[in-house]
């Protein structure tokens, strides 16, 4: 064949180098998995009794008694799981705080497989963000109580999957939720003999004003833990954490910033959260040295050296 020396091909006149496969028939959107009310009837959630005589109450809302999400026939609040507990923000569509037994002397490795994420269906599904918030972006569903942590005696596998609920879940950059807390749980009590036995652990987000918005939700800046278990000599503790969580929606991509750690007083989080930790406060030495000074106590964790308990 001969070709003209004068032909200048633009960019309509080439073609795929495949062609493109027929484009299939269109698919009703997905549904989204809910996990039935009644599936969830029987779970007992959060034990203020775990720890014995060092009695552990869940957080009052305090300030935000009127965030409190209402749970059909419930007078609390309360969404109970598997050796856990979610009270959710009605505001903010996402947990105002999560509440955890841990008990590692009867801990059962779960193997993690495949994440199948759900509503729960004993709240409405308006009522908290689902798969819509997450897909196709550089947001991971971060876990609040941690997927570990309530994987413990004959009901381990049920308490694995009981954490995989939007329910508890918070939208964290991918980097940040991977390297979340700097394994602080394993820092505090993997050094106490105490691990071996148990300890309550709280955790939620900051909710600011300012928080950024992304596909609706209000995106939050920091969170927050609090872990409550007995010394080796048999003294109650509490200790408390705040990280940063850096997103800068300005961009076409998420930017994951420099962020820290810290040990914070128990009294810090109340005052970021609104949230009232009772009588916990004052087996926290944090909370204790800015009562007696009236100065704010932070450290920046690096390392199990940093942490004071």
């Amino acid at each position: 064949m001969t070709v003209p020396t004068s032909y200048r091909p633009r960019l309509a006149d080439l073609r795929a180098l495949v062609p493109p496969a027929p484009a299939p028939a269109s698919l009703a959107p997905a549904r989204a998995r809910v996990t039935p009310a009644e599936r969830l009837a029987d779970r007992r959630g959060y034990d203020a009794a775990h720890l014995g005589d060092f009695t552990v109450a869940l957080p009052s809302p305090g300030a935000r008694i009127d965030d409190v999400l209402a749970v059909p026939g419930r007078d609390d609040g309360r969404l109970d799981y598997t050796h856990f507990t979610v009270t959710m923000s009605r505001a903010r569509r996402l947990a105002l705080f999560t509440a955890v037994n841990l008990d590692g002397a009867a801990s059962v490795a779960v193997p993690r497989g495949e994440d199948r994420w759900a509503l729960d269906g004993r709240i409405p599904a308006e009522a908290q963000f689902g798969e819509a918030l997450y897909a196709d972006n550089d947001f991971d569903r971060g876990h609040l109580v941690r997927r570990e942590d309530p994987n413990w005696g004959d009901r381990a596998a049920q308490a694995n999957a009981d954490t995989f609920h939007f329910t508890n879940c918070a939208p964290q950059l991918a980097a940040f939720n991977q390297r979340l807390w700097l394994g602080l749980e394993d820092l505090v009590l993997g050094n106490t003999r105490r691990w071996r036995e148990r300890a309550s652990v709280f955790t939620g987000p900051v909710f600011r004003d300012d928080d950024p918005v992304y596909r609706g939700a209000a995106i939050p800046l920091a969170y927050w833990k609090v872990i409550a278990f007995v010394h080796d000599d048999g003294t109650p503790s509490a200790t408390a954490y705040m990280v940063d969580h850096p997103v800068d929606l300005a961009r076409v991509e998420l930017l994951f910033g420099p962020y820290r750690t810290y040990q914070r007083s128990l009294a810090a989080v109340e005052r970021a959260t609104g949230l009232d930790f009772g009588a916990l406060v004052l087996r926290d030495g944090f909370s204790n040295e800015e009562a007696a000074t009236g100065a704010p106590v932070e450290r920046w964790i690096r390392g199990a050296a940093d942490i004071r308990v």
